[in-house]
């Protein structure tokens, strides 16, 4: 991982009542990729429970970032288990609108 960047990745999950919560913050991209693909390859395996990611503090995400979360969201579709993206900051936002992925998630954004 770039020690250089001044918003260093990390993801920390919470369990409650049958919902797994990854709380994403600093910055998803290519460096850390296979870090972060091994913290969720286990829980989105999971279809006991329901995955949410919140990206609250989440500053930046590439491509490759937005990969990952496409990938999660077809396993988690093709095993018919939930899967949202919660507390999405104004420049991920935009970015997922222009990229199209926003409809993806936006029926999901606030479900319970």
């Amino acid at each position: 991982m770039n020690t250089n960047k001044n918003e260093k990745f990390s993801a920390t999950t919470e369990m409650d009542n049958g919902t797994c919560t990854v709380f994403l913050q600093g910055e998803l991209d290519l460096s850390v990729a296979p870090e972060f693909r091994q913290i969720m390859e286990p829980l989105v395996e999971n279809s006991e429970q329901d995955l949410v990611l919140n990206l609250k503090h989440l500053k930046y995400i590439d491509s490759t970032g937005i990969g990952i979360l496409l990938s999660i969201l077809k396993v988690r579709h093709g095993m018919n288990a939930q899967f949202y993206v919660r507390e999405v900051p104004a420049q991920i936002q935009k970015l997922f609108d222009m990229t199209g992925i926003a409809k993806f998630f936006a029926s999901q954004e606030n479900s319970q």
